[in-house]
């Protein structure tokens, strides 16, 4: 299915906006939103955000693909693009996805961190 993760072979997250569109936080895009909301990393919380913020996060996410694609996205753009989505439990399900897949499984342990042998 177009939106939702393939993780065998990749984390792309697609957003079913007025395209199917690549929503992704890599670190220009995460710098970019934490700019825009004044705040830290530590204080993203995908549970408390408001309308307006949603709008900034989803820009944000959709810099890379914008830019990809040759199109010039503003955050006053979003209201009107998300209204193209197929409901608003899509899009917040696409944002908690992207985020997921950015930070990963922050308490897993990846390859071997170990230290070497003595």
């Amino acid at each position: 299915m177009a939106n939702q993760i393939n993780e065998s072979k990749n984390d792309v997250v697609i957003i079913e906006l007025d395209r199917p569109r690549e929503l992704r936080f890599g670190h220009k895009a995460l710098k970019t939103l934490l700019a825009m909301t004044g705040k830290d990393i530590d204080a993203i919380d995908l549970e408390n955000i408001d309308l307006a913020e949603i709008e900034k996060y989803i820009y944000c996410g959709l810099l890379s693909d914008a830019k990809e694609h040759g199109e010039t996205l503003k955050v006053e753009d979003m209201e009107d693009l998300l209204d193209k989505a197929p409901s608003f439990a899509h899009i917040i399900d696409r944002l908690t996805t992207a985020f997921n897949v950015s930070f990963g499984s922050l308490g897993e342990t990846v390859g071997n961190l170990n230290q070497p042998a003595k």
